[in-house]
C-alpha cells in the first residue's frame, strides 16, 4: 500500500495545477477521466463556474483554522478527484482553502481517479469509485494515516434517500445536491475534515 500512495504522490497536481489541466482539456472541448462524452465536458463546465465561484466566496471559521495550525504533526492531504464530478468541484476549494490557511500543517495534493486505478480500488464506498475521496497521510512518518468522503454526511443521507425512494441518480437529485451544498456553505466539509483530524491528534490513529 505503502509503494502505492508513494506512486501516487509521485504524479500528483497541485490545486493549481489541478485547475489548470481541468481548464486546458476545456479549452480542447474534453474532460479528465478515460471516458469521453459530451455529458462529461458539459458537467466540467458546469463545475469550472463551481469552482471559481466558490474561490471568491468560501470562507473557513476561525475555529477550524486554529485547530489546523495546532495539529501536532504534518499531513498531505491526497484527493482522488476528476474534473465532471460535481461533488469534487464543490468540495476541493474548501478543501484547499483549509489547506492554504493551516500554515503549512496540512499539504494538498490530487491525483485522477482514472489514472490511479491500485490507489482508487483501496478507497471504494460500498463497492463503487466514488470520488472524491481524501486521503490522510502522517508527513513525517509516511504512512496513511484516515481518509473521508466522497461527501459530507447530510449529502450523503440525501443522496442516499432518494435512491431508496426513486431507483435512481437522475438530474432531479443532482440539482437538489447541488442545492444542498449551496445551502450548506462548506460549513459540514470543513467541520467533519476538522473532526478526523482532531481524533488522529488526540487518539493517535
Amino acid at each position: 500500500m505503502k509503494s502505492i500512495v508513494a506512486k501516487a504522490l509521485f504524479n500528483s497536481h497541485s490545486y493549481a495545477e489541478y485547475r489548470k489541466l481541468v481548464t486546458d482539456l476545456l479549452s480542447e472541448g474534453k474532460s479528465t477521466g478515460s471516458v469521453q462524452s459530451d455529458s462529461l465536458t458539459n458537467y466540467s463546465k458546469l463545475n469550472e463556474a463551481r469552482m471559481n465561484r466558490l474561490e471568491k466566496t468560501i470562507t473557513i471559521s476561525e475555529d477550524v483554522i486554529s485547530k489546523l495550525q495546532n495539529l501536532d504533526n504534518h499531513y498531505i492531504w491526497l484527493v482522488i478527484s476528476e474534473g465532471w464530478c460535481g461533488d469534487a468541484a464543490q468540495i476541493l476549494p474548501i478543501v484547499n482553502k483549509m489547506a492554504l490557511d493551516s500554515n503549512k500543517k496540512v499539504d494538498l495534493r490530487i491525483v485522477l481517479r482514472d489514472e490511479n486505478d491500485e490507489l482508487m480500488s483501496h478507497y471504494l464506498t460500498n463497492g463503487g469509485r466514488a470520488i472524491p475521496k481524501i486521503i490522510v497521510i502522517c508527513k513525517e512518518a509516511g504512512i496513511v494515516r484516515t481518509d473521508w468522503g466522497p461527501r459530507p454526511k447530510g449529502a450523503t443521507e440525501l443522496m442516499a434517500n432518494y435512491k431508496r425512494d426513486f431507483g435512481v441518480v437522475d438530474e432531479k437529485i443532482k440539482t437538489d445536491l447541488q442545492l444542498w451544498y449551496l445551502t450548506d456553505k462548506g460549513v459540514s466539509v470543513q467541520e467533519e475534515l476538522v473532526e478526523i483530524m482532531e481524533n488522529i491528534k488526540y487518539n493517535r490513529l
